[in-house]
């Protein structure tokens, strides 16, 4: 069996081992995935290479610590990504772009099969991520707002205040009302 063929799993054990050639492998499956999201959080082509640089450093310095029983490699590198685009936001000062001119991101990773998952799984996934987006639709945009810079561009209220020159009091009531709507609408589903 070539190591192309070899599970994510399989390779990133490897990689924990000092394989290069799994990381490769790792690398040429998911860097353009690891891309758009840097790209989709920083709003920057040079700080998001920079990012998946950075994401398949840490795979390669971290690799041991990758444990399949708690989740699937994707899940795990894609997190790295996404942590490592917040804090060059951070660093920089940058203001992500809001969520409604960047669903590219989402609609790319939705038509990505995860080659973990099964089908059932793939398909439940992909349902909740449409209940999901059906019910921040369905709240006001202020509160959405919030809700998507808190969550999907790691913003702190704090820094949701200042982006969007509203008090941090108002920032918190529209996040507790937000969510509660959220919360709502999704345990009728």
């Amino acid at each position: 069996m070539s190591v192309a063929q070899l599970s994510d799993e399989i390779l990133v054990a490897r990689v924990a081992r000092g394989d290069r050639t799994a990381l490769e492998t790792l690398y040429d499956r998911h860097a353009s995935i690891v891309l758009g999201i840097s790209l989709k959080i920083t709003g920057d082509r040079a700080a998001a290479e920079e990012v998946l640089q950075d994401t398949f450093w840490r795979v390669w310095q971290s690799a041991a610590s990758f444990q399949p029983r708690r989740g699937s490699f994707t899940g795990w590198l894609f997190r790295i990504a996404r942590n490592l685009a917040i804090d060059a936001c951070r660093r920089s000062s940058a203001r992500p772009q809001e969520i409604a001119a960047t669903m590219e991101a989402g609609q790319i990773l939705d038509q990505m099969p995860d080659p973990v998952l099964g089908v059932t799984e793939q398909a439940q996934l992909r349902l909740e991520v449409q209940q999901m987006r059906k019910a921040l639709a369905i709240l006001p945009r202020e509160q959405r707002q919030v809700i998507e810079m808190a969550y999907f561009h790691g913003m702190t209220r704090q820094e949701i205040a200042e982006a969007t020159g509203e008090a941090l009091g108002t920032i918190h009531t529209r996040a507790r009302l937000g969510l509660q709507k959220l919360r709502g609408e999704l345990s009728r589903k």
